[in-house]
């Protein structure tokens, strides 16, 4: 089994993509291209970080060990964010896929009121490889019955978790979208109605699940407002074939704190 640090090496190279700001409602703001390269130094001991967006100062980054708000896998995709949801503190995560030559990344971050503020999409390839991109996500592209493995890993590194999972998803004759998921056991079924990029799960209201359906195959789930007291997930979802998607969910319990990491990787039957 690979080290976090062994991980993130899967991370090397210059990836060239874009940052693009997206609002809470999918609303594209701004896409600033951008080129970000990873060096090992003393034999990959050390890394160096640059990140270098037009019209913006470069951000230059060196370490030799890693923070405890950060997880990897061994594929290399990865999630860096806050460890505890607060009151009157900004709160939010970065997750990260990778698949060959290219990675796609996702920043929630909501405001000291809890309430999601933006999305930054950043899609990237690595320097001359093609820089294929998806077609944006629809509800159609997603429905029918995936199979997948997921992995889990924790904060405090105890031991990871396998499972298999399995997702259906279909349209009612309402054309609300109807999703049943099992995995580790459990069955979960819950329905969101559909309004153009945008699935809302409201069975309660107070803590309303939104997915908002994005450009490269990518979806974004996060709740409307990060409820205190109250279990939450940030996830996000790739489709890297039409009949295959990774997916990965950050967990956070009633008390705030982060508690997992889970990859999915499924294809459609």
């Amino acid at each position: 089994m690979k080290s976090q640090w062994e991980s993130l090496l899967q991370n090397l190279g210059v990836w060239e993509g874009s940052f693009t700001r997206i609002s809470p409602k999918g609303e594209i703001l701004e896409d600033i291209p951008s080129v970000v390269s990873f060096e090992g130094l003393d034999n990959n001991q050390t890394m160096r970080q640059t990140v270098r967006r037009q019209g913006q100062e470069d951000l230059v980054l060196e370490y030799s060990s890693l923070s405890r708000g950060i997880l990897f896998f061994e594929n290399g995709a990865f999630s860096y964010g806050s460890q505890q949801l607060a009151p009157f503190s900004e709160f939010g995560a970065e997750l990260g896929l990778i698949s060959e030559n290219r990675r796609l990344r996702l920043v929630q971050l909501f405001d000291k009121n809890n309430n999601l503020e933006k999305l930054t999409l950043i899609r990237e390839h690595l320097t001359g490889t093609p820089a294929t991109e998806h077609p944006p996500l629809t509800v159609e592209a997603l429905l029918g019955e995936w199979i997948g493995e997921a992995v889990t890993i924790y904060p405090d590194w105890r031991s990871p978790d396998t499972y298999s999972t399995k997702m259906q998803l279909h349209l009612d004759d309402a054309g609300n979208l109807v999703q049943n998921t099992t995995f580790n056991n459990r069955i979960i079924t819950s329905t969101g109605t559909v309004k153009g990029s945008i699935i809302s799960f409201d069975k309660n209201p107070q803590n309303e699940i939104q997915v908002l359906l994005l450009p490269d195959g990518a979806s974004a789930t996060f709740p409307q407002k990060a409820q205190l007291r109250q279990p939450l997930f940030l996830e996000v979802g790739w489709l890297i074939e039409p009949n295959l998607r990774q997916r990965m969910i950050r967990t956070y319990s009633d008390k705030g704190e982060w508690i997992s990491l889970t990859l999915v990787v499924e294809k459609r039957l």
